[in-house]
């Protein structure tokens, strides 16, 4: 009558050899994935860069002066909506540039205000 029950589970150390390989696992891919994230608000940014522009020369050649606001590119559907800074992730913190001479307007171009580098050293405020 000297039976024992034989419970069935892990033992500490078979849970630790696994957290750590885990963990092993974690430390390899995480930096992959954050820096994938990054590479891809910096593409982002650059299309909706590329998108203003081009909305703000066409809104330039079927007018023959520059907008006034960015609100101006939305109400005559050079834009469907203002998008958002992919890296403030905030629509109020694009920087205009004024027209340079005596062209009618206020925004010739735009930029971003994100504060900080790209990953190739370049201020966003300078693309």
């Amino acid at each position: 009558m000297n039976k024992r029950c034989k419970v069935h589970g892990f033992t500490l150390i078979e849970l630790l050899v696994v957290m750590a390989i885990i963990a092993t696992l974690l430390s390899l891919t995480m930096p992959r994935y954050f820096h994938s994230v990054d590479k891809s608000k910096e593409a982002a940014l650059q299309a909706d860069l590329n998108g203003f522009r081009e909305a703000i020369d066409k809104y330039f050649s079927d007018t023959g002066r520059y907008p006034d606001t960015l609100d101006d590119l939305v109400a005559k559907k050079y834009l469907r909506s203002i998008p958002p800074d992919p890296i403030t992730e905030s629509n109020l913190t694009w920087l205009i540039v004024a027209p340079q001479g005596s062209v009618p307007g206020k925004i010739s171009d735009i930029k971003s205000g994100a504060p900080g580098n790209a990953m190739d050293g370049r201020l966003y405020g300078q693309w």
